[in-house]
């Protein structure tokens, strides 16, 4: 959209989450402190800045904090001018309040205001910034719709919401789910190498769909990649690795990927292992493969660690370990850093580091 002549503009719920969204959750979410959540606000900016141009351009991108407005209302003012606006009846209507009253679950008054709040987000950003169109995940449908109400009731105003539906691969698992977690936008959650090795492990049925969703490849392109059958499908999942990793986090980053692949692909390679996650202890004494594993969050457990050593998927600098007492020795360290892997996908570096601690 940015491109083709519209202006984004970026909320950031500095906010709302004080409070939480109750959408799509079982239970409350966790109350954070001012300190983590302008951490958070800054790290989700520095994402955005990535993957939009900002700036004061006309059609440059906006970034806005609603703790801007929100952390400056009167309550009794606020529950004046638009309480009255604002239906309870639609609001328990809403499938993330239903889940959880027919649950039987607590949907605390704080968690209720959320919603609110959200409406007039949608009120205020047509005000400020004359924002016509939200666009959000189809959780927020309900919060959408409240505002779009807001806005035509208070100012006469016609407001529109678009929503996308919860992406989820072709087996019908949530998308962004690994098995050794979330996949993080922040390359202090997800590592460069890690975001890429995740497009490049997708099914051979996601491949077209996830570039046409993911990526700026064009239309013609993509239909000369699907005719790919077989083992040459793989030539399509590196192009989506690729662009889908250039966007984020620039296409630099793809000149050490490459080398970490090879470190870990070929036999007889001397790339680097500079992109993988690295994992710090304080000294390799009394350190088993066991709690490097559960360390490195590969296992959640030392029970599933020794599990995983003993079917054979646990390597160390390429050796497969095969003793789940195994005790990590120093001379394992090549230049202070050791490699672990478990299965073909997943590895990380291991390094003494005891000021890191």
């Amino acid at each position: 959209l940015q491109q083709c002549g519209h202006k984004p503009i970026v909320l950031i719920g500095g906010g709302t989450t004080k409070i939480g969204d109750p959408s799509g959750k079982d239970t409350a979410r966790r109350v954070m402190g001012e300190t983590e959540i302008q951490s958070n606000c800054q790290s989700i900016r520095t994402v955005f800045e990535k993957l939009l141009v900002v700036g004061n351009g006309k059609t440059d991108a906006l970034i806005v904090n609603n703790g801007d407005w929100l952390g400056s209302l009167n309550y009794l003012d606020f529950l004046r001018d638009y309480g009255a606006h604002i239906s309870i009846n639609r609001m328990l209507t809403h499938d993330s309040v239903k889940l959880r009253l027919d649950r039987q679950q607590p949907l605390t008054f704080l968690e209720f205001n959320y919603m609110i709040l959200q409406a007039y987000d949608f009120l205020e950003l047509s005000r400020r910034h004359n924002v016509q169109v939200q666009f959000g995940g189809s959780d927020q449908w309900g919060n959408i719709v409240n505002g779009i109400e807001l806005a035509r009731k208070i100012d006469k105003r016609q407001l529109f919401g678009v929503t996308a539906p919860l992406i989820t691969t072709s087996d019908g698992r949530k998308m962004g789910k690994t098995e050794s977690g979330a996949v993080w936008l922040d390359s202090s959650m997800t590592s460069p190498f890690e975001y890429w090795q995740f497009w490049r492990n997708v099914s051979d049925a996601d491949v077209s769909r996830f570039l046409k969703i993911f990526t700026e490849v064009s239309d013609a392109e993509i239909a000369e990649l699907e005719k790919l059958q077989d083992k040459d499908v793989n030539l399509a999942k590196v192009i989506l690795a690729n662009e889908a990793t250039s966007l984020l986090h620039g296409k630099e980053s793809l000149a050490t990927i490459n080398e970490t692949t090879k470190a870990l692909f070929e036999s007889d390679s001397a790339g680097s292992l500079e992109s993988l996650k690295v994992v710090s202890i304080p000294s390799a004494k009394q350190v088993t493969v066991v709690d490097l594993l559960v360390r490195a969050e590969f296992s959640s457990s030392k029970a599933e660690a020794r599990r995983l050593i003993a079917g054979g998927g646990v390597r160390v600098n390429d050796e497969k370990v095969s003793d789940v007492a195994q005790i990590v020795e120093e001379t394992m360290f090549e230049g202070g850093k050791l490699k672990l892997s478990a299965g073909k996908k997943r590895h990380v570096v291991v390094e003494i580091n005891v000021e890191g601690l």
